[in-house]
């Protein structure tokens, strides 16, 4: 079994570690192993923003970085907190609760900031593009990417 004590580069309380997906995303994880990054990013967005619902999904296997990391993820929050707000302004809501996150162990944040009605008329969570960025030399992305898509 591969060990699960990855730490980032820069000094901080955030950790890579290896992950597992939901089953449904990434059957091939070790559903056993911690997902600290993940969590951390879970609990943050809960605590400042209150969401009614709120997705945290893991897509480094998507990408170009060792297997088990927590450095690219998708996130769809939808809270009262977003009403009359723009989409920019969303954003930095959630930025700057992961503000420690993207400047340590985060790579890229996708985000999905919707209000409570935009939810309950379009209750979907995008898919993201496949990802082409450092892969080019890399015989296994193929693989990486089929495996993304189911």
């Amino acid at each position: 079994m591969l060990s699960c004590a990855l730490r980032c580069l820069r000094p901080s309380s955030c950790t890579l570690a290896l992950s597992r997906q939901l089953a449904h995303h990434r059957p091939h994880m070790d559903p056993s192993c911690p997902r600290p990054v993940e969590t951390t990013i879970r609990t943050k967005l809960t605590q400042d923003l209150k969401p009614e619902h709120l997705e945290v999904i893991n897509e480094s296997h998507m990408h170009a970085v060792p297997a088990g990391s927590e450095s690219h993820f998708r996130v769809l929050v939808v809270s009262p907190q977003f009403e009359g707000l723009s989409l920019l302004q969303r954003h930095r809501l959630v930025n700057e609760s992961l503000r420690e996150e993207l400047s340590t162990c985060v790579h890229a944040l996708a985000i999905q900031a919707k209000t409570p009605q935009q939810w309950s008329s379009n209750p979907s969570l995008a898919k993201s593009p496949p990802c082409m960025g450092g892969s080019k030399h890399d015989d296994t992305m193929t693989e990486k990417l089929k495996a993304g898509r189911d």
